[in-house]
Parts: C-alpha cells; sequence; structure tokens
C-alpha cells in the first residue's frame, strides 16, 4: 500500500509538471500564486482532537478559470487535559501527548472571478501522516519527519473543498474549508480550515 501511494504520488508530480511550461507559455496564463497559511485540522480518528500548525502552497495557471496547486502543512502536538480520580487531592495535569500531523496535497482548484473576489473548489489529493514525536518543534524537525515519511504510517486522502480569495493588485488573502478523508476501516472525515496571505505573481 505505501508502495502504490509513493508511486502515485510521484506520478501527480511529474503530470502537474507537465502543465506547468505549457501554462507559462500562454500570456493569458503567464501567473501563478504562493501564499502561507495558518490551519486548524480536527481530527475524527483521534476522538475529533483539534490541531493547529502552518503551511506553505504554490498554485500554476493552466486556464482562465483553472489552477493546479500543491500545498503541505505541519500541525503542532496537542496538549490533552487528564483529570485524576484520587480523593485526596483531586487534581488535575495537562500532559503533552506529542501527536503531530504532517499532510500534504495536490490537485485542481476552479475559480470564478468576480472583480477583486474569487470564490473558489478544490479537489486534491494527498498523503497524511500521524505521529508521535517529542522533540522541539523547529524547521529541522519538519524537515526530518518528511525525511522519514517513507518509513511511517502515510495515509492516501482525497480532499474536496472550497472557500473565496480577495486581491488589491498582487496582495490577497485567501480562506478556505476542506473535508480530508481517508479510508480506514471506513472513511474518516476530518475538517479542515485554512487562512493566510496570496501573493500573485
Amino acid at each position: 500500500m505505501r508502495k502504490l501511494v509513493l508511486v502515485s504520488i510521484v506520478a501527480l508530480v511529474v503530470g502537474l509538471a507537465g502543465f506547468v511550461p505549457a501554462a507559462l507559455a500562454q500570456d493569458e496564463l503567464n501567473h501563478g500564486e504562493v501564499g502561507v497559511f495558518g490551519d486548524y485540522y480536527r481530527s475524527s480518528t483521534t476522538g475529533n482532537t483539534n490541531f493547529a500548525g502552518l503551511g506553505a502552497r504554490v498554485s500554476f495557471n493552466v486556464h482562465r478559470f483553472v489552477q493546479i496547486e500543491a500545498e503541505t502543512a505541519y500541525d503542532f502536538d496537542k496538549a490533552f487535559t487528564e483529570g485524576f480520580s484520587d480523593p485526596t487531592t483531586g487534581s488535575v495535569s495537562i500532559n503533552r501527548s506529542n501527536l503531530r500531523v504532517l499532510h500534504g496535497v495536490a490537485g485542481f482548484k476552479i475559480h470564478a472571478p468576480l472583480g477583486g473576489f474569487r470564490p473558489f473548489i478544490t479537489l486534491r489529493g494527498g498523503v497524511v501522516n500521524f505521529r508521535f514525536d517529542n522533540r522541539p518543534i523547529t524547521f529541522g524537525t519538519f524537515t526530518s519527519s518528511v525525511e522519514d515519511l517513507r518509513t511511517s504510517n502515510v495515509k492516501g486522502v482525497f480532499e474536496p473543498g472550497g472557500g473565496i480569495e480577495a486581491f488589491v493588485g498582487p496582495i490577497g488573502i485567501r480562506m478556505g474549508l476542506g473535508d480530508e478523508m481517508f479510508w480506514d476501516g471506513g472513511v474518516h472525515h476530518n475538517l479542515k480550515a485554512t487562512i493566510g496571505p496570496q501573493f500573485r505573481f
């Protein structure tokens, strides 16, 4: 299964790369976008646990109303509150779960320009990885997490979604919602919300 997921990702990246030169070769399509965002991720797999993290995306036009885009996000560990039933102390402690989520998706964004506003829908596929990691949250931790994916439990995902962008010149803001679904003894639905600046070039 892991090999199938990796082969699918490589095929998707190669396919997307083939669209980029064609998009850039035409004047009306000669632009793309980059953005960073904060994300909220509600995982049904871990009992509707809430995560927050950071991510980045890049998009290229392949049609006036269609873009190919890819994004990745790294959600930090979540603290769980646990109560103890010791009658003498009745204490409550907060312990870190060290659970983190790394996910990446790529696919199509279809938008409708309405002046400075662009409502859009997305159809994307990719992978998600839940991991326990007690190391500090740094850029080095993120890069080693990506490098370790081939030895980790990676699940393929499909994410339909939508949202709106607002631009003033080349600078804008994008807000989106998606349902990052994967199969594990049944379909698991995981809400993902993102917001952040977007830059057109």
